[in-house]
């Protein structure tokens, strides 16, 4: 018997019943750094949309024997700079124009810290939850399938984003390979070190967020000894930025979320007692040493550092004028709104945007994708030291301009990416 079925698109919400389009949103932030720099109207109209658009339609094999159809999607919004660079996430909230966003931040995050890469992203409507391990490989295998035209080395290179993992880009990899003919390496960031992943490349975003705390917080005068950091999702992201904060500048942890919930400890949160229990499926509603928040109170906690490392949307012009933070640094993408970034630029909060606070993931990418084409493995230790070079110069370009500009860390941001896509469109010759 074949039953096929459909996944339906949801609504974004920001929590109080407004509806938020990411696109909107990303479209905005071009728009009003376009008017900054005074960019020329061919450009700016061209990178308000994408590039490349692609829909398509993921028929699996369910075990038990039935076909679900699931709908996927790839968007490549600028190949100016080089091939489209982006991840794929699983999660049963995807939408286009949330990919097209993504897709258009990658862009900006490859433009500041300065690497070939343009932007790219995709995802599939799906809850990976609901499936077993072999219909998700499957539907992944033919995911690779489908996207093959559009993807390529030198083309569009996905990676890891929310619910995909190693394993996944693996059997990404192994899919697009076999249709190829050959062993394809560099299809994919993100895999497995035993299938030509790069060492550094798990705790990569964590690491890079940590950096940019570090080097924005030194350069405010904050002393980030002891001083409490709240952390909204413990994912990929949320952890490793958590335990390195307390290694490498003694932050101390208060406050942790997943979705089920958070904790909050004012003296402090055992983060290797927290990373335990998610590694043995333990979420962090079951950590018992502290008080149960919800993922919204959670943003509105007294501390020092705040890292939204969850979704989109989180920091809204509803609960802006309550965060407590001094220092925020965007461990997700896109987790504040245009509004709520205007409100805490005027409350004096520095925000550091996602195309700079998380660039780790995508750096460390850039260096895998090189090691893939080279045939090379490099070291741990030259995988960070090179990771430190490049954010570290990241953060020193956009703090100059954020302190030239008299504008907020996100504007300053932008203005230097979308400067260094202007001008190679520019300099090919072509812009329209």
């Amino acid at each position: 018997m074949l039953a096929v079925s459909q996944e339906t698109k949801p609504v974004v919400s920001n929590g109080n019943g407004v509806e938020i389009n990411s696109f909107h949103i990303a479209q905005q932030q071009l728009d009003n750094v376009a008017e900054r720099l005074n960019l020329d109207p061919g450009i700016h109209a061209r990178l308000r949309q994408p590039k490349r658009t692609l829909e398509v339609a993921i028929p699996t094999k369910m075990d038990d024997g039935s076909v679900r159809v699931f709908t996927g999607y790839r968007v490549q919004h600028s190949l100016d700079r080089g091939p489209a660079k982006g991840g794929l996430r699983y999660h049963p909230d995807v939408t286009l124009d949330e990919v097209k966003a993504l897709s258009m931040w990658m862009t900006w995050k490859s433009a500041v810290v300065d690497i070939p890469f343009g932007g790219g992203k995709g995802g599939i409507i799906v809850d990976p939850k609901q499936l077993s391990k072999g219909e998700i490989e499957r539907m992944t295998r033919r995911f690779a399938i489908e996207l093959a035209p559009i993807i390529g080395p030198e083309m569009d290179i996905p990676a890891p984003d929310v619910n995909t993992t190693p394993q996944i880009m693996g059997w990404f990899m192994d899919g697009y390979s076999s249709l190829m003919g050959r062993r394809v390496t560099a299809i994919v960031t993100g895999k497995p070190l035993e299938v030509g992943g790069s060492l550094g490349r798990t705790e990569a975003t964590g690491r890079g967020v940590t950096i940019s705390v570090r080097e924005v917080a030194r350069r405010m005068n904050l002393d980030l000894q002891a001083a409490p950091a709240v952390i909204q999702g413990f994912g990929n992201v949320g952890r490793y930025a958590a335990a390195l904060l307390q290694q490498e500048c003694g932050t101390k942890t208060v406050a942790v979320s997943d979705t089920s919930g958070g904790v909050y400890n004012p003296h402090g949160l055992n983060v290797a007692d927290l990373v335990r229990l998610k590694e043995e499926g333990g979420r962090v509603a079951d950590y018992k040493d502290g008080d149960r928040v919800s993922n919204e109170e959670l943003l509105e906690l007294p501390c020092t550092v705040l890292i939204p490392s969850a979704l989109e949307n989180q920091i809204t012009a509803q609960n802006a004028g309550r965060i407590q933070a001094k220092l925020i640094a965007e461990g997700a993408n896109g987790p504040t709104t245009p509004a709520a970034d205007t409100i805490l630029h005027e409350r004096g909060i520095v925000n550091v945007p996602d195309i700079l606070a998380n660039a780790g993931g995508v750096t460390v990418s850039y260096f895998e994708w090189q090691q893939g084409l080279r045939h090379e493995y490099w070291t741990l230790e030259e995988v960070n030291a090179k990771l430190e070079r490049f954010l570290s110069r990241a953060v020193a370009n956009v703090w100059e301009r954020y302190q030239q500009e008299q504008v907020d860390m996100r504007m300053a941001a932008y203005m230097v990416a979308v400067r260094r896509v202007a001008d190679a469109i520019h300099n090919c010759g072509t812009a329209y």
